[in-house]
């Protein structure tokens, strides 16, 4: 899960860098992540049937491959149209994370530890943020961007040799997967549109919250990066804890409207910090805990509900909801706190959680009509 969004944190690391030696303009850096996302939404759907069908160990060794020739292409860049030509590469390890580790889950673990050992591997998206945050941005300081971004790629071959010689052997495919029933079916698409919604919002709030802290607060630089590590590893704790509890029985079904609920309040606060600016370290630690987290439920959710041989398509569906929200939340935001200012792009935010919470609503009642 780290080596497949590796390529996105470490270009938003070392973006002056980039920016500076390359000679790219911000608009064509900002647009490093729409290719990535957007075409990890894309390629979701087609992801997610060939996990099914060719199984998910096979899929992650090419996932880390494709990760490795991606970071790889980057790091020998000579200018834009390399640079987004590999990030858009990129967009397929990523389209195959979620439905690929899914079914290795479902394959390795008993029902009783799949919550768990969910929310750890989801925690690894938070774990390529911090290594590309930290280690590899002192790689770059030492030997350059291009030999951090390499040093990336061999960090990713290396982990395709170990998936190879590690993970379970793929399940032979004897008959199509079943038909699935129309309940998990109707489940699979309200969690889409939550993870939609979701994603703009968190999107816009990993994108902003450093410049917001740094413009509007009136933070230094240091201490506006220092907020979104807080909200870091606050999603590290809050993913590995909540999936553990949406593991135990009837309890995944109500947690994914909680959880977005307590977002809501996480962007009330980003709201209020413009009047009372310490709030924004609450609202950082909050972001983390229920946004970030609710993600990894869904994949909980989805892998108790999913039909025989369906996991991965069904994952991937989810996964290209919350990829597409990543891909269109920031650039409306940034439009809108350009003409209104950070309040009302707060507000915008608060909104988004506040309909993904009502998509939610009714999993929980479909969990109370099934108990009946």
């Amino acid at each position: 899960m780290a080596c497949s969004m590796l390529q996105l944190f470490l270009i938003g690391a070392l973006g002056p860098r980039l920016v500076g030696e390359l000679g790219i303009s911000r608009t064509v850096l900002g647009l490093t992540t729409t290719a990535g996302f957007g075409a990890a939404a894309l390629l979701s759907p087609v992801a997610g049937r060939l996990v099914d069908r060719v199984g998910p160990r096979r899929c992650l060794v090419a996932l880390l491959l494709l990760a490795a020739v991606s970071l790889a292409l980057i790091g020998a860049a000579p200018g834009p149209a390399v640079l987004l030509s590999a990030v858009t590469l990129g967009g397929l390890p990523q389209a195959l994370a979620n439905p690929a580790t899914n079914k290795v889950i479902l394959a390795a673990f008993p029902a009783g530890r799949r919550g768990a050992v969910t929310g750890l591997k989801q925690s690894g998206v938070q774990l390529g943020a911090f290594v590309a945050g930290l280690p590899l941005s002192l790689v770059a300081a030492g030997t350059g961007w291009r030999g951090a971004v390499w040093t990336a790629a061999g960090t990713a071959a290396l982990a395709a040799v170990w998936a190879a010689r590690a993970l379970p052997r793929d399940a032979v495919i004897t008959a199509p997967g079943a038909c699935p029933a129309r309940s998990a079916h109707g489940v699979t698409r309200r969690l889409a549109v939550f993870s939609l919604l979701l994603g703009c919002g968190i999107a816009s709030v990993n994108t902003y919250l450093a410049l917001f802290g740094s413009q509007r607060l009136g933070l230094s630089p240091t201490a506006a990066a220092a907020l979104v590590a807080v909200l870091g590893v606050a999603g590290i704790g809050g993913r590995v804890g909540w999936s553990r509890v949406a593991g135990r029985p009837g309890r995944a079904e109500a947690m994914p409207a909680l959880l977005a609920a307590g977002a809501v309040g996480a962007a009330l606060l980003l709201a209020l910090a413009v009047v009372v600016p310490p709030l924004v370290w609450v609202a950082a630690i909050a972001v983390g805990s229920f946004a970030v987290s609710a993600n990894a439920v869904s994949m909980v959710l989805i892998m108790q509900r999913a039909a025989p041989g369906r996991a991965g398509q069904d994952s991937a569906l989810v996964s290209a909801g919350f990829f597409a929200g990543f891909a269109v939340g920031p650039p409306v935001f940034g439009a809108l706190v350009s003409a209104t200012g950070y309040p009302p792009g707060w507000l915008l935010v608060t909104v988004e959680f506040v309909a993904a919470a009502l998509v939610a609503v009714p999993l929980r009642s479909r969990r109370g009509q099934e108990a009946a």
